[in-house]
């Protein structure tokens, strides 16, 4: 007899992860609605050329619909009927937050709202939804842990991701749905987000342009290949939280509650000096880059690193990309994107 998969609605399914990780649902027979609104803030024709590569298989559904919509939400919830829910849509971004700050309240934080409120109407079996490294913010002890303080965010898209989980936290608690928050550190590879280091530097060196290397290149990154994160987002579909009924924050793990809430990194728990990631990148492209070495920006830190500890145990998450292996594999994808 054939088992009809659960349906699985992602939304941000345009962007980087999202089309990663539906392409992986996609290729394990699941049933995938997809949901992005396909905003400019870098090219949509990235995001058109992903959809179009997912729209191939008979299993996608594609919805564009902008989060902050609640009735375009809702009516998509009450038509398809999600089994799980994995919100990657947001406004990402550290810079950008500095000059466009209500971006990340109207996606972020009222976006976020109308999810939560669709699961609790239209119940799931299982909410997982993207928080950030970021909300580590000021933090000075390394590896970061979950069991530590994230109250001292040092960007707006930080704080809105701090805000993402205590609003989980919440609709766990009182309506029971159960929800991983996910804190991503520095995912890059193909198909990539053009806004992020790894993307720009390749464009500008390829185009004979110079690098702006911020902090003197003083800066250390969790680099995570997205071929590990999205492996891990899928092990951790049916990994539900469960309430823990004698949690005591004083002695119990603060990712982990009296609700049905769970809060893991995903990482690659080896962090890359930037100077190193430059000189891998130049060899990678067979070219020198010219730098332009600068000050710290507001809203960045110094380092990330993951503590994968629980995600570990949980799953037996191990990334297996090296930087080496994954940047060859990004310019490889990049020129032959744009045909180079």
């Amino acid at each position: 007899m054939n088992i009809k998969k659960p349906k699985i609605l992602i939304t941000g399914a345009a962007g980087f992860i999202g089309f990663h990780l539906s392409k992986l649902l996609l290729d394990n027979d699941y049933e995938v609605i997809g949901i992005d609104n396909l905003n400019d803030y870098y090219d949509p024709n990235l995001k058109k050329d992903r959809l179009e590569i997912l729209g191939k298989n008979n299993n996608f559904i594609f919805q564009k619909i902008d989060l902050k919509d609640k009735t375009e939400v809702d009516k998509t919830f009450e038509t398809y009927k999600p089994d799980y829910v994995i919100n990657l849509a947001a406004q990402a971004g550290v810079r950008y937050s500095l000059k466009n700050p209500y971006a990340y309240v109207d996606s972020n934080l009222i976006g976020f709202m109308n999810i939560l409120e669709a699961c609790r109407n239209y119940p799931v079996k299982h909410l997982i939804y993207a928080s950030s490294s970021s909300v580590y913010g000021g933090n000075k002890v390394a590896p970061f842990s979950t069991s530590h303080n994230v109250d001292h965010p040092v960007s707006l898209y930080a704080a809105t991701k701090k805000s993402n989980e205590l609003m989980a936290h919440t609709y766990s608690h009182l309506y029971k749905i159960p929800t991983t928050g996910l804190r991503f550190f520095t995912v890059y590879g193909p198909w990539g987000r053009p806004d992020m280091a790894y993307f720009s530097f390749t464009k500008n060196i390829l185009e004979g342009k110079p690098i702006k290397v911020f902090n003197y290149g003083n800066m250390e990154r969790d680099f995570t290949y997205i071929d590990d994160i999205v492996e891990g987002v899928y092990k951790l579909l049916d990994v539900i939280p469960k309430p823990n009924p004698d949690w005591d924050e004083t002695k119990d793990d603060i990712s982990t509650s009296f609700a049905p809430y769970k809060i893991y990194n995903i990482g690659n728990n080896q962090p890359v000096q930037l100077m190193k990631f430059i000189n891998i990148l130049e060899e990678k492209i067979g070219k020198k880059a010219e730098k332009i070495y600068m000050d710290m920006q507001p809203g960045d830190v110094l380092r990330t690193y993951a503590d994968v500890s629980d995600l570990e145990k949980d799953i037996g998450f191990k990334p297996s990309t090296s930087i080496e292996e994954g940047l060859e594999k990004f310019v490889a994808w990049y020129k032959d994107y744009y045909n180079i």
